[in-house]
C-alpha cells in the first residue's frame, strides 16, 4: 500500500512539474526563492515508528538534499528570510527531542558531509535518561541522548544545540506564568550552562498552531533567543516574519519529501501561517527592535 501511495505522489509531482519549475524559476529570478526547514526526531533501524527514519533512508535524504538544494544552517536560513533576498531554494536541517541513536550514524554523517544542523534538546530526559512519553506509551525502547553526547555535539562547528523545554509539555495549554518560564526560559538557561554555549533557537514541542504560545514567544524574545520553530509544515519566503521559522517533517517516504521540497502548489498558500502577537516589533534579523 505504501508503494501505491508513493507512486501516486510521484504521479502528482510529475503532473504538476511544469508549474513547479516555473514557480521556482520565477521566484529565483526575483530573489524570492523558498527557504525550507526540515525536522527529524530519531534515526535508527530498530523500534521503528512514525517519527523514526532508518539510517539508509536518512542517507538517501542527505544525498537528495545535497544534489538539489543549498543546504544551510538555521541561522543562514533565517538571514535569507530577513534580508528579503534568496536566489536559490535552500533547506536547513533540524532535530527535535534528542535521541541517543542519532549519534550512532546521523550526526556523524552530517559532520562528515559538513552539513549544518540544529539539534533541539528536551533537558529533563537528557539529565534523567527517561524515555519520552510518546515512546513509552507505545512500549518502544528509544533512549534519549546522554549529557556527554549533547556536550560533544555542541563542540562541533556543524551542530548547534537548541532549546526544546524541560519536560516536553504542550506549551500551548500552559497558563501558569512561573511554570511556563521554567519550561521555556529556565530550562534553556540550564542547557546553556551545561554545554557552555549560548542557545539561540527554540522549538515548540509538537509544533502545531495549538501548541504555540504567544506569552512564551515573547518571553523567548525578552531573553534574547534569536528565533522559534513551529512544526506544522509550511514554506518560508524572503520577507516573511524571520522570528517564526516554519518547518516540514522529514518524512521517510522519499516521494513525500520530493513533493514538499520541489514546492507543492497545494501547499504554497494552503498552510495557514501562525501569526504571533508580539509585544514589541520584530527587527529585520528576528529579534526585538
Amino acid at each position: 500500500m505504501d508503494r501505491i501511495k508513493s507512486a501516486l505522489i510521484d504521479g502528482y509531482c510529475a503532473a504538476t512539474w511544469p508549474w513547479r519549475a516555473r514557480f521556482r524559476k520565477e521566484r529565483a529570478r526575483v530573489a524570492m526563492a523558498p527557504v525550507m526547514v526540515l525536522f527529524y526526531h530519531r534515526v535508527a533501524d530498530i523500534n521503528l515508528n512514525p517519527w523514526t527514519i532508518t539510517n539508509d533512508d536518512f542517507r538517501r535524504h542527505l544525498d537528495w538534499l545535497q544534489a538539489h538544494l543549498d543546504v544551510v544552517s538555521l541561522e543562514e536560513a533565517q538571514r535569507r528570510i530577513a534580508s528579503r533576498y534568496n536566489t536559490k531554494s535552500c533547506v536547513a536541517i533540524t532535530f527535535d527531542d534528542g535521541y541517543s541513536e542519532n549519534c550512532d550514524f546521523a550526526i556523524g554523517e552530517l559532520i562528515r558531509r559538513e552539513m549544518p544542523a540544529t539539534y533541539f534538546v528536551t533537558l529533563e530526559n537528557v539529565l534523567r535518561g527517561r524515555p519520552f512519553p510518546h515512546d513509552a506509551e507505545l512500549g518502544i525502547n528509544a533512549p534519549p541522548n546522554t549529557l556527554p553526547q549533547i556536550c560533544e555535539m555542541a563542540q562541533s562547528p556543524w551542530i548547534e544545540i537548541g532549546g526544546h523545554t524541560r519536560t516536553h509539555p504542550d506549551v500551548g495549554k500552559m497558563r501558569d506564568l512561573l511554570l511556563l518560564k521554567d519550561e521555556v526560559i529556565f530550562a534553556t538557561e540550564g542547557l546553556e550552562q551545561l554545554i557552555g554555549k549560548p542557545i539561540r533557537y527554540f522549538a515548540f514541542p509538537f509544533g502545531q498552531h495549538a501548541n504555540l504560545n504567544d506569552t512564551a514567544i515573547n518571553l523567548l524574545r525578552e531573553k534574547g533567543i534569536q528565533g522559534f520553530c513551529s512544526a506544522y509544515g509550511g514554506y518560508n519566503f524572503p520577507g516573511d516574519d524571520p522570528y517564526h521559522i516554519q518547518r516540514i517533517h522529514g518524512d521517510p517516504d522519499m516521494a513525500r519529501l520530493r513533493n514538499w521540497l520541489t514546492i507543492d502548489p497545494r501547499k504554497v498558500n494552503g498552510v495557514p501561517r501562525y501569526q504571533p502577537r508580539y509585544t514589541k516589533p520584530v527587527s529585520p534579523l528576528g529579534g526585538s527592535e
